[in-house]
């Protein structure tokens, strides 16, 4: 390999800055895999591995790709939670990685929920709580 130039300096510190500000930046699109011993047991991780490779090939840089632990209903696993920017979360059961790349194309490059595979998460019982009067 030869000398670096001054050029050569400069175009690695651009994409340095880029690559730093693109980790820092807010996400448009947030994507959980949900991947607690129930959703690894079952198949939580060929799931996360297609997730990845799919924002690899969409070249895009406001999705971001987070690993959570189990929402509490595991029979439903491996689920994925989509996020966009201004809307509900949406919640995806029984994902699969052919599954997760419709949702990652449909859902999360062209914002359209897949119905067909949502799950309505229960919200906590605080029901059973007890309150004390002083």
């Amino acid at each position: 390999m030869g000398k670096m130039t001054i050029e050569d300096l400069q175009r690695i510190k651009e994409k340095t800055l880029h690559e730093t500000a693109l980790r820092h930046q807010q996400p448009n699109v947030r994507v959980t895999v949900h991947m607690g011993d129930c959703g690894i047991a079952a198949g939580a991780r060929p799931v996360m591995n297609a997730v990845i490779k799919e924002l690899g090939k969409s070249g895009r840089h406001d999705i971001h790709v987070l690993a959570a632990d189990c929402l509490g209903v595991c029979e439903t696993e491996p689920n994925v939670t989509v996020e966009v920017a201004g809307q509900n979360p949406v919640v995806y059961q029984k994902m699969d990685a052919d599954k997760v790349r419709q949702v990652f194309e449909r859902h999360v490059l062209n914002n359209e929920v897949l119905t067909d595979h949502t799950v309505e998460v229960p919200e906590p019982d605080h029901s059973t709580e007890t309150s004390k009067e002083a």
